[in-house]
């Protein structure tokens, strides 16, 4: 055989890089799944689990590409008493992640949960007037995003400012402030990081029509006052014995065309308590449907689950008989939604 002819023969032969391959590997991870799909997928983080447990720390910076504080950003944890702030367990996971090459989403500066008793009190009792109290806001909201400037890829602002029936959350933001608040604390969280996403983040909007609405309104409101809004969240909490919401891309759409970053910020998929092969099933599809939902649409950069293992879930304390709600089971070990993500791919 001529030795052209034997070259050509060894270069046919030889196997496809693997870049070239019509069928890549299936990720090994959630993290190189989302490597693959040019996205972020995170997980809440219990701090003090995250210290104290070493198989939840290796599986955490094993799978996630970011995370997300649980509660060490909350205004209560972070100034408990009036001009004290506790920064320690905020600052343990922002420098967690940064050794272990994790990005972070800041959550959250405005809510009408989890506010110290300072607070609280103070505004019930009148000694807090609405001048004081704005100016408490600026300056929590100040204050802690310039703490982790250029260390947060993107904070939830405002969260779950949108009641079920479509009508604004009398909180004590909106009954002392008015609505102007919502622009103010993205103005003044911008002008404290400006390279940070800011986005509004909320319950139910995945399906809720009234919520949904209203919530598109206050994007255009704050966008037509040239207020820096580049996000929306939709937080994900689903049960298994309720339907998937089968629109959920196209509301995705509607705030993407708007010209938002969509993200799915809290992901769980809870279900009735015994747990059982066919429950951990449709568990499975509801999860595998979610990112599919998100890798969809062009804007979705990003699916954090509210907790990775039952181990650690918020949900049995919340639902009473429910639980099973995530990834992961108590002991660590993937549950069937798990491997189904690992097989979501973005539509080409």
């Amino acid at each position: 055989m001529k030795p052209l002819i034997i070259a050509l023969a060894l270069v046919l032969a030889a196997p496809l890089p693997a870049a070239a391959s019509a069928h890549p590997r299936p990720p090994r991870d959630l993290r190189q799944l989302a490597q693959q799909n040019g996205i972020n997928i995170g997980s809440a983080v219990d701090v003090a689990v995250l210290r104290d447990e070493a198989d939840y720390r290796k599986v955490l910076n094993r799978e996630f590409n970011q995370v997300t504080a649980e509660n060490a950003m909350k205004w209560e944890s972070v100034e408990p008493q009036r001009g004290v702030y506790t920064w320690d367990d905020a600052d343990a996971l922002v420098e967690s992640a940064r050794r272990n090459h994790q990005q972070v989403r800041g959550h959250t500066l405005v809510w009408h949960n989890q506010l110290p008793a300072w607070l609280t009190t103070g505004v019930e009792d009148g000694s807090i007037d609405a001048t004081e109290l704005r100016a408490i806001l600026r300056d929590h909201i100040t204050t802690e995003v310039r703490r982790y400037k250029g260390k947060i890829r993107a904070w939830d602002v405002v969260n779950e400012v949108v009641e079920e029936d479509g009508t604004m959350r009398q909180s004590i933001w909106l009954k002392h402030l008015g609505p102007g608040y919502i622009a103010d604390a993205f103005r003044w969280a911008h002008r404290a990081d400006p390279h940070a996403k800011l986005f509004i983040n909320d319950y139910n909007l995945e399906w809720n029509a009234p919520k949904i609405e209203t919530t598109l309104s206050i994007v255009k409101d704050l966008q037509a006052q040239g207020v820096p809004i580049h996000g929306i969240g939709f937080q994900g909490h689903l049960g298994i014995q309720y339907d998937y919401p089968a629109d959920w891309a196209n509301v995705m759409r509607r705030f993407a065309d708007l010209g938002l970053e969509v993200a799915i910020t809290e992901l769980d998929v809870r279900m009735v308590l015994p747990v059982t092969p066919e429950k951990l099933a449709t568990q499975a599809t509801y999860y595998s449907r979610a990112l599919t939902d998100c890798l969809s649409v062009k804007a979705c950069r990003e699916m954090t689950v509210w907790g990775f293992t039952d181990r650690h879930s918020w949900v049995p304390g919340w639902f009473e008989g429910e639980g099973a709600a995530c990834l992961l089971d108590e002991n660590l070990a993937p549950k069937p939604a798990y491997q189904a993500l690992l097989t979501v791919k973005r539509p080409r």
